[in-house]
């Protein structure tokens, strides 16, 4: 089978189901594993397809966004290991900004009580007072999707502050275009942030890999990735731009 129609299978294959795993595609097409991976390779670098763990994913629309209940209920138990690994960062004493990102959101029940907290996260309100955490919300238009407040207010009352460390939720890692998400004001809030921050970690599970969204926050060495296993080839990749600290379960 020539190179084109492997590749237009595949690309099918991807049209009916999200996801696809590398056996299902040396089955499809009869040709060998490695022959796959290749093609695979190639596709990914023409922005047709991710690479995942033992296959290969669609890629998100520009303006696709989740809602935070929809973005709560996937990968739960790794974001909240990754969570974990990120509050193990933060200091007693530090002042912080926590993005309105979901895997932020489960970094609160492991955070020391003796910090400051700035979010613009109105779901993550509760449990910051709840854990008798300081905690100051920024102003702004409340966005009914994520749950963020952005806007002229969001801005203002970010200039009021600065941080020892700032936590950042993405939609899309990109080895080129560096870290995007779907809304271009939401983009604005968290390229600030990270801006007023000493260090600035950006905290995502492996599917926000290759992803890119419609607006661009910052290059990818502007920020710290924390993240679970990756596959080696990608965690290569990523670790030659920025630093990656990997957690493992």
């Amino acid at each position: 089978m020539l190179e084109p129609e492997r590749h237009q299978m595949i690309l099918e294959a991807l049209k009916v189901k999200n996801t696809v795993k590398l056996q299902e595609l040396v089955d499809l097409t009869n040709s060998s594993e490695s022959t796959i991976r290749r093609d695979l390779i190639q596709l990914e670098q023409g922005k047709f397809l991710k690479r995942v763990h033992g296959g290969a994913a669609k890629l998100q629309g520009k303006l696709q966004e989740p809602s935070m209940s929809e973005k709560s209920s996937k990968n739960l138990q790794t974001k909240r290991q990754i969570a974990q690994f990120a509050s193990s960062l933060v200091d007693e004493g530090d002042c912080i900004y926590l993005d309105a990102g979901s895997t932020i959101f489960e970094m609160i029940a492991f955070l020391p009580e003796n910090i400051v907290v700035v979010t613009n996260g109105l779901t993550h309100v509760n449990e910051l007072i709840e854990k008798n955490i300081k905690t100051f919300l920024l102003g702004g238009n409340a966005k009914p999707t994520t749950k963020a407040l952005i806007g002229r207010g969001a801005l203002n009352s970010l200039e009021q502050y600065r941080f020892d460390k700032c936590f950042m939720g993405v939609n899309g890692i990109h080895s080129q275009f560096g870290y995007t998400t779907p809304d271009p004001e939401e983009a604005l809030i968290k390229q600030h942030a990270l801006s007023l921050s000493r260090e600035a970690f950006v905290v995502a599970d492996e599917s926000k890999f290759s992803e890119i969204a419609f607006a661009k926050i910052a290059d990818l060495h502007q920020a710290i990735i924390i993240t679970n296993e990756l596959d080696p080839d990608t965690q290569e990749q990523y670790q030659s731009k920025t630093k990656i600290k990997v957690v493992t379960s």
